[in-house]
């Protein structure tokens, strides 16, 4: 399988030989998802392809921040950033659903804006790319590079899966990346305002996400 062959050859590769790769093999059909808590990633991907599409779930939620970098990324890097909305506004899901479903249920919460909006903007695409790190939770400890997305029929690339925060911030550092100001104000990990919090200091980075909960992902890399 391409996926597996890949992964062998690319296990040791750097980041950008990762993305060049996906980008020679899928060319168009090649995608970038971001949180835009991830925006070296974007950096990165526009610095080898340019124009590349990215990506972005706006889930009625994020923080002003998240959204003031989105507008920011768009306007200066050389990428298409195409934003997904839910199929319900926030107002739509209260009506049919109550208010702060997230509080109540966050799995159905996050299967409607953000698992749907996100498999409906892969559609069109063969390949994606995401920014998860081996280190950011044990879950994530044995993901690949590339991988096949059995879910979606599709290859997932995971170009920064071996590096660290420190590689993370050394590449912000060298390159000028854009980044989202919460990452300086005590959020390593950024996800919707409801459900995101400052984790303790020294705890899991995405310990701050869904913050008293044992859920630990979204559901978009499950």
């Amino acid at each position: 399988m391409l996926a597996d062959d890949a992964d062998a050859r690319l296990a040791q590769a750097g980041a950008a030989e990762i993305v060049s790769w996906a980008h020679r093999v899928f060319g168009s059909g090649l995608v970038v998802a971001s949180s835009m808590a991830d925006t070296h990633l974007v950096h990165l991907a526009q610095s080898v392809a340019p124009g590349i599409d990215v990506l972005f779930l706006d889930t009625g939620y994020h923080f002003a921040e998240t959204r003031g970098t989105r507008d920011a990324v768009a306007q200066t890097y050389q990428v298409n950033l195409l934003s997904l909305t839910p199929r319900q506004t926030v107002a739509e899901q209260d009506a049919q659903y109550g208010p702060r479903l997230h509080d109540r249920d966050p799995d159905l919460c996050c299967a409607l804006r953000k698992v749907e909006p996100l498999e409906r903007g892969l559609r069109p695409y063969t390949a994606w790319i995401n920014g998860m790190r081996r280190e950011e939770h044990p879950g994530r400890a044995d993901i690949r590079v590339v991988d096949y997305d059995a879910k979606r029929g599709m290859v997932k690339v995971s170009p920064l899966a071996a590096w660290s925060q420190d590689d993370v911030d050394s590449y912000i550092a060298r390159h000028g990346v854009l980044v989202n100001p919460l990452l300086s104000e005590g959020y390593p990990s950024i996800g919707c305002e409801p459900c995101t919090r400052r984790p303790l200091p020294g705890a899991d980075p995405r310990s701050g996400r869904w913050a008293g909960r044992a859920k630990t992902e979204c559901g978009l890399h499950i």
